[in-house]
This record gives C-alpha cells, sequence and structure tokens, in this order.
C-alpha cells in the first residue's frame, strides 16, 4: 500500500509537506503542489478523509444555513449564483459542502448546533441577516467560525460579506428621480430582514433629499417571490394616485410586477417605470429588459468562503466587514419620461 512516505521521498520533500498538498495548505506553493500531486495520481494514492479528521481535528467541509422555507430559495436565481460562488471557492480550496435548512427558527437552532457540537464542519456560512438573528447569536457564543452574508445589527465583530444595500437602494431610486420621476414606489422584501430594512432607507434617504413625497402606500412588503410582484401591482394600480416609478427589491420579484402590469394591460416604460437588484442572467431577457442593480452575487458567495476559511485556518482578517461593490445596469425599463412622449 503506497503511504505518504513513498510520496514524500519520490517528490523530494517532507511527509509533513505531503501533508500540506494534501490539505491544500495555502503556504504550499502550487509548484511543489503539482509535483506531488502527479505522483500522488501516478501511484493511485488516495488519503484517508476519515482518518485525517481524526488527526487532524478538521473535516474539510463547510456548512451552509439555508434560509426558510428552502422551497422558495430554489425559485430564485439569486441564490443559485450565490451558491455557485461558494460551491467553486470552496471545491478550489479542498472543502466539500454540506448545505442544511428547517422549516422553524427552533429546527433551525437545532440543525446549527448538531454541526457544531458534532464538529461535523470545519465553519459555517450564512446567507441572509435577519434582526434579533438567534443563529449569529448561538455561532458567536460558541465561537465557533462562521461568515454572515449581510450585515448584523447586534455583533458588529462577526466576519461579514456584504454590499452596501443602502447605498445601492439609493442609486437605484435616485436614477428613477434623474429621469424625471416624482412619485416612485417602492417593492420590498421581508420585515425582518436586514437587507430589506437597508434598501428601503436608501429609497427614502434619495426621496428626502430630492424633496419628493414618501407615502406607505406606495411601500409594499413580501416575499422573494414572483408572487409577491405579482400581488403588489393589484395593489398599486387600484389607487387613485399610484406611483409613475417602482423599485423592486430583487429580480424574482421584478418577474412578478412585469407580468402583474402585463396582465391589467399597463405597459414598462411607458406608463412605469422598474428598477430592481441582483441583475441575474434572466434580466436582460424579460420584457423589457430590466434595469437592475448587479450586486456582484457571485463574488458574495465566492468571497465568503475565503474568508471562511482564512478565518479557520487561523490567519488574520484585514477587513470586516467585507464590501463587495455594486453597479447599475440600466436597461429599457427605466427611460426618461421624455423618451416616452417622442
Amino acid at each position: 500500500m503506497v503511504t505518504i512516505k513513498d510520496i514524500a521521498k519520490l517528490a523530494g520533500v517532507s511527509p509533513s509537506t505531503v501533508s500540506r498538498v494534501v490539505s491544500n495548505h495555502p503556504r504550499i506553493s502550487a509548484e511543489t503542489s503539482r509535483k506531488v500531486k502527479k505522483i500522488m495520481e501516478e501511484l493511485g494514492y488516495h488519503p484517508n478523509v476519515m482518518a485525517k479528521s481524526l488527526v487532524s481535528k478538521t473535516t474539510h467541509t463547510i456548512g451552509i444555513m439555508l434560509p426558510r422555507p428552502a422551497e422558495e430559495l430554489f425559485r430564485n436565481d439569486f441564490f443559485g449564483e450565490l451558491l455557485r460562488g461558494i460551491v467553486t471557492q470552496s471545491t478550489r480550496m479542498g472543502y466539500d459542502v454540506l448545505l442544511t435548512t428547517a422549516t422553524s427558527e427552533q429546527d433551525e437552532l437545532g440543525a446549527i448546533s448538531r454541526l457544531v457540537r458534532g464538529r461535523r464542519v470545519d465553519g459555517i456560512v450564512l446567507l441572509s441577516s435577519r434582526r434579533d438573528d438567534p443563529l449569529i447569536a448561538y455561532l458567536n457564543e460558541e465561537k465557533f467560525p462562521f461568515v454572515l452574508i449581510g450585515r448584523s445589527e447586534a455583533y458588529a465583530d462577526v466576519l461579514m460579506v456584504d454590499n452596501n444595500n443602502v447605498q445601492a437602494s439609493y442609486d437605484a431610486t435616485k436614477h428613477l428621480i434623474a429621469q424625471g420621476h416624482e412619485r416612485i414606489g417602492f417593492v420590498s422584501g421581508p420585515p425582518n430582514l436586514i437587507l430589506s430594512h437597508d434598501r428601503l432607507k436608501g429609497y427614502e434617504k434619495a426621496l428626502a433629499e430630492a424633496g419628493l413625497e414618501k407615502r406607505s402606500e406606495w411601500i409594499v412588503e413580501g416575499e422573494f417571490l414572483q408572487e409577491s410582484g405579482f400581488r403588489a401591482m393589484s395593489l398599486f394600480m387600484s389607487l387613485p394616485e399610484r406611483p409613475t416609478a417602482l423599485v423592486v427589491i430583487d429580480d424574482n420579484v421584478a418577474f412578478g410586477v412585469l407580468r402583474g402590469l402585463a396582465e391589467l394591460g399597463y405597459r414598462v416604460p411607458e406608463d412605469i417605470s422598474v428598477v430592481s437588484f441582483n441583475n441575474i442572467p434572466l434580466a436582460e431577457l424579460a420584457t423589457p429588459p430590466l434595469s437592475s442593480i448587479d450586486i456582484g452575487t457571485y463574488q458574495l458567495g465566492y468571497t465568503a468562503v475565503q474568508s471562511l476559511l482564512r478565518l479557520v485556518q487561523g490567519e488574520p482578517i484585514h477587513q470586516n466587514p467585507i464590501v463587495i461593490p455594486h453597479r447599475l445596469v440600466v436597461r429599457e425599463s427605466s427611460i426618461n419620461p421624455a423618451l416616452k412622449r417622442s
């Protein structure tokens, strides 16, 4: 049977170097790693992962806590792109990914507790942040490595990877104001999510700076589902004075907005303009193509894993929170009202 010592002898390195190559240690040079892995492949050597885990007390697995309900998550392309970034970087660093979900807050805590106390993973990625989030409180108390994709209000020292969502929503709203709109509505997400709070805050800030009225009937909360956008249009378009433009919290919700407006006989952008968030690939295929804030979704997932594994390996974290930049992609759904009249 081929052993680590055999590999080390042929590669001209120490057995500990071979072990570091197997565990994808960041301090091993790419040249040494390639040489050792080539010899391992030629000899048909496969490391005993279970034995390695017992010795090193690591699993080379990270846990992903999916937001509930999980069935809604898989209907939204944003989370697919986020997971793609997570899985890509995990694989590159030699880590497996374990997905877990639950149907209630208590079940979520139970699932996280089993991962932590059973030492089934080396670190955990939380895909969203809620106000007074018990998962963040638990992981922080246990001092277990985790990264939050989002922002925590209660714990400023936890590892966070996020966008500046206040500024992103401010930019989306300012774009509509610059197009000449004065009656701008907001289709929000669940009120317990910090993301919803921050994007609403950016929308309100832009209106206030422009001296425009914020009206409660022009703000609707919902889930990150097309159905939420569809229902919001039934409400908005029945108002005596309706908005002429909308900021929508998520592209998936915006697709429901477009469908609802079409069924009610309104045209986008001729009757109402729309700007959304995430810039998923389907946004430019919508009818009309959807103006959207690109938040670097893939980069959010990729960077979250990169940062988490630095934490797991005891490396210093030089920046926290890590803020992924955003940009507005303007398409046909938010053209200038002057162009509509021409």
